[in-house]
């Protein structure tokens, strides 16, 4: 099977590495479009951005309709890069990833990330979040998109730019929205950060107010000045506030007692 490409920082020697991060990207992206990520972050980190299936000409694989499919699918994709001291980030559908998978590693008893970041994502309801994007028509889905930022116009305007990108946006919209989870049992163990953007229209601040209650070490929301892709203007302070985090998370991890969030 062919395997994804996996866009990464140059890789710390092993006795250097002090975590890996994984980025997860949003409905219809790829790993393109957090290319400038790994050089935001120390030489010490291994930022790891894993594609979905279905990205770009070179990947002749269909993009992935189902939710468990996706999941399995980067549970095998990132199998070996899920031990020691790693952190899951993800934007949009990939907050919903990262989340899920989180979940997953925790049901199965494996080594859970030693934190969750989780951006332009609502909170996640086990009925969903009811809106149908995927069964827009062409136009409207441009629209759509166009209006959300993240697309560039010269993409959402040529017709058969458009005609390759549209299954893959559909596929990966179709997961965001029809996702079904269970509710969960008890506050996660995981150390949590939200982040969004102030004038986001598709997951505004009020509708990540939930995320509070799914950590046991909740560490705040983040807010940026900026709509559904906040972060395209401002990544050296979103990725501080990453950094900053995370190694909050990982004081915690070391010495939970000695930490007051």
């Amino acid at each position: 099977m062919l395997k994804a490409e996996v866009l990464r920082a140059k890789e710390p020697q092993a006795e250097e590495l002090e975590l890996r991060l994984f980025v997860f990207h949003h409905s219809g992206g790829s790993q393109l479009s957090y290319r400038d990520w790994p050089a935001g972050f120390p030489a010490a980190w291994d930022v790891r951005i894993p594609d979905a299936p279905g990205r770009g000409p070179r990947d002749k694989r269909p993009p992935l309709s189902d939710a468990g499919a996706l999941l399995d699918h980067y549970l095998e994709e990132l199998d070996a890069g899920l031990t020691g001291s790693f952190a899951f980030f993800g934007h949009s559908m990939g907050g919903l990833i990262a989340y899920e998978l989180t979940r997953q590693l925790l049901d199965m008893g494996r080594t859970p990330p030693v934190w969750l970041g989780v951006s332009a994502h609502g909170t996640v309801r086990p009925e969903g979040d009811g809106m149908r994007r995927h069964l827009l028509s062409d136009a409207d889905l441009r629209e759509e998109l166009s209006a959300m930022g993240g697309t560039p116009s010269s993409v959402l305007a040529h017709p058969e730019l458009w005609d390759l990108i549209a299954p893959t946006v559909r596929a990966d919209l179709r997961i965001s929205e029809t996702w079904r989870t269970t509710p969960l049992a008890a506050p996660l163990p995981v150390p949590l950060s939200v982040f969004g953007g102030t004038r986001d229209e598709v997951a505004p601040p009020h509708r990540m107010d939930g995320w509070s209650a799914v950590s046991e070490h909740f560490l705040g929301q983040h807010l940026f000045e900026g709509g559904h892709f906040y972060f395209q203007d401002q990544l050296p302070a979103v990725a501080g506030r990453i950094k900053d985090d995370i190694r909050q998370a990982l004081l915690l991890a070391q010495a939970p007692s000695a930490v007051t969030l």
